[in-house]
């Protein structure tokens, strides 16, 4: 088949371009442009700096395949900057990977794979596509602390029957191991961790040169409504922080809500981040909907553990209460390794 591959210049989507050349595909390599400062200086970090494009660009001449860069960075800030900015704004905490995951590298990029007749699109997620009986499932990956089926929740059965994910049946270990032996050059690069319209800067420093209102000045107030001190902007602050709270009173003091509308800040101890339940907005499904009184696993955090919860018409009832669980987030529908769908958290 003729396959496109979005080469982000780092290790895991090098393996999984050379991988699908190796077993006979026709390989098309593409890098994403997604974002730009205001004076069209391109990030200094994360996942799509010009260095990553000169390292994408070299797997695929090495490997003798056709190389593209893409601009998407009208989409890119359509689609996930203005959400991760309006987010903020409005008190939620985002997960920016996962909006560019659902509007810009699953939506117009599978677009993009049409357009160049291509079958599939391939990305180097540690996640896995299986067929039963004709219905297509999505998986975690076989390497549980890479795992990155959590930013794929989103995905449907339209998009599942044309991506392909090659290294998420190996080990983080393997995929280096391979890429040693095929002599790329990143095989020993490090795994990109900042978002990357922000960088090694802090987000807060990010909203408050793109939405000044999150600067405003307003009281830190614990749970009886008791003024403890003051703040310079929401925009630092999000549910279960606890360092930089901005408070000193002698015991740890946690940030349990953020209302933007009157810049405040409530902080209260770790009991009063305690959540029972949270109810979902935006569901999507791999295949059929749950019913209710279904009993699955949720993560609510890109890295976090999957907790048992019951499913009740869009509202999800932990077994155990949660802590620090923010509106925004996207939660995460497991039942044990197969992904069955995903919301984002209106409330908890």
């Amino acid at each position: 088949m003729r396959v496109l591959v979005a080469m982000s210049g780092g290790v895991d989507s090098s393996v999984a371009a050379a991988l699908m050349k190796a077993d006979g595909h026709e390989v098309i390599g593409a890098t994403l442009k997604m974002w730009q400062g205001p004076s069209g200086e391109a990030p200094t970090a994360g996942c799509c700096t010009v260095s990553d494009s000169e390292d994408a660009r070299r797997v695929a001449a090495q490997l003798d395949i056709p190389y593209y860069v893409l601009d998407y960075t009208e989409h890119f800030r359509t689609g996930v900057i203005d959400r991760f900015v309006s987010d903020y704004r409005h008190g939620r905490t985002p997960n920016p990977c996962v909006e560019c995951n659902r509007t810009v590298k699953f939506s117009r990029l599978l677009e993009q794979s049409a357009a160049f007749g291509c079958d599939l699109l391939v990305t180097g997620h540690y996640s896995r596509v299986a067929n039963v009986d004709g219905r297509h499932q999505l998986l975690r990956g076989k390497d549980r602390n890479k795992d990155q089926s959590y930013v794929l929740a989103m995905l449907g059965q339209r998009e599942l029957a044309r991506v392909r994910f090659p290294v998420g049946d190996l080990e983080k270990a393997q995929t280096r191991e391979l890429a040693v032996g095929l002599g790329l050059r990143t095989a020993g690069k490090p795994d990109s961790q900042d978002i990357c319209f922000v960088g090694k800067d802090h987000y807060s420093n990010f909203l408050r040169k793109a939405e000044p209102s999150t600067v405003a000045p307003g009281p830190i107030l614990d749970m009886a409504g008791q003024v403890l001190g003051s703040h310079q902007g929401v925009a630092g602050f999000t549910i279960g922080q606890r360092r930089g709270v901005g408070v000193a009173l002698g015991e740890r003091r946690y940030v349990v809500e953020v209302r933007p509308e009157t810049s405040t800040v409530v902080v209260g101890d770790r009991s009063d981040l305690e959540v029972e339940a949270v109810r979902l907005t935006e569901v999507t499904w791999v295949d059929f909907p749950l019913t209710n009184g279904e009993s699955i696993e949720v993560q609510y955090r890109a890295h976090g553990t999957a907790v048992p919860a019951l499913w009740d018409n869009g509202t999800l009832l932990f077994d155990a209460a949660q802590i620090a669980v923010a509106p925004g987030q996207t939660a995460a529908l497991y039942r044990g390794d197969r992904v069955l769908g995903s919301g984002i958290i209106e409330a908890a």
